[in-house]
């Protein structure tokens, strides 16, 4: 593990049984995360991309692998042993009204975290909540206001203020802007961005928009039905995509600048996402790509770097794809 490295996350798996038979959702996956630093990990509904952040940080139970957080393996440790690390990693989750029980006040579910964990007396948590709420935009007097009475936007901020009460170093962001309207998405990101200098935060920031996380994150991770097809520096997978799949995703960016550069051709996937309770036979891509050959069908495309720098992927065809 690297000096600066906070998160180290090595062939990481995760299925779940059900009535149909088993659900792939992560197929030994493996990244790290520096201290201060924005992972993004872009991907279609389906692919995995929650169910690795929440087994990231230990809400769901790993089926194998390694989560290392600050050196200190935390893969298999029981609810006790666990409680400590607590402190250092947290969730902003997709729903900010499903994320926040209804019954409680918004300044009950900031004090929340700090009450279980013992950080300070209840008047020092008071004065915490109320500095948190106003950081994040909201007035304190609406501390005692339960969530039905919060705007979506508000309730997310609720849940940012939350997610910092205990001092964390790293923030798992399960696509925190999607079910908010357009005006306010911005306000949010702004807001992520500020909080991260300030705080030091680290982000592995979840989206379906690629165009989103492009603007966000320092370095991109694209996953498909359970792995990484293609890793890479933002401006690196922008400029210059490399897998199939990534490149039809870029494609289909909606430009609002016409005079900005455009994908020489746009790529169209045949077909929808396969189902991870049956993936396919070798390169789980190849029943969407359009240069799949024998290869391909038989053998899985492990993530292998091309060129210089730091840019992985997965795919058996890379030097030939245009």
């Amino acid at each position: 593990m690297k000096k600066n490295q906070l998160l180290s996350v090595s062939p990481l798996s995760k299925s779940f049984h059900v009535r149909q038979g088993i659900i792939h959702a992560v197929r030994g996956v493996s990244f790290d995360i520096a201290a201060g630093e924005t992972v993004g990990l872009v991907g279609e509904s389906g692919c995995g991309k929650s169910t690795l952040g929440r087994t990231v940080i230990r809400l769901y139970e790993p089926d194998s692998g390694r989560i290392l957080l600050e050196g200190k393996d935390i893969t298999h440790l029981k609810r006790q042993q666990l409680r400590p690390f607590r402190k250092t990693m947290q969730m902003i989750f997709q729903d900010p009204y499903a994320s926040l029980n209804p019954r409680k006040t918004a300044g009950t579910a900031i004090e929340m975290p700090m009450a279980v964990h013992g950080v300070g007396n209840r008047k020092e948590r008071r004065e915490r909540v109320k500095w948190l709420m106003s950081r994040v935009g909201l007035p304190p007097e609406m501390a005692d206001r339960h969530p039905h009475e919060f705007s979506g936007g508000q309730r997310q901020r609720i849940g940012i203020a939350r997610a910092l009460a205990l001092n964390p170093r790293l923030i798992v962001c399960d696509e925190p802007v999607s079910a908010l309207d357009v005006s306010v998405q911005a306000q949010v990101i702004n807001l992520l961005a500020e909080i991260q200098v300030e705080f030091g935060l680290a982000y592995l920031f979840i989206s379906h928009d690629l165009s989103l996380i492009a603007h966000f994150a320092s370095r991109v991770i694209v996953m498909y039905l359970g792995c990484f097809v293609e890793v890479a520096d933002q401006a690196a997978l922008w400029l210059q995509p490399l897998h199939p799949y990534t490149q039809a995703l870029i494609s289909a960016v909606p430009v609002a600048d016409l005079d900005a550069p455009k994908p020489k051709t746009r790529l169209f996937l045949k077909g929808d996402l396969p189902s991870p309770l049956n993936p396919p036979r070798g390169c789980s891509f190849h029943t969407r790509c359009p240069y799949a050959e024998g290869r391909c069908r038989r053998e899985q495309a492990e993530l292998r770097r091309i060129g210089a720098k730091e840019h992985w992927v997965a795919c058996h065809r890379v030097e030939e794809i245009p």
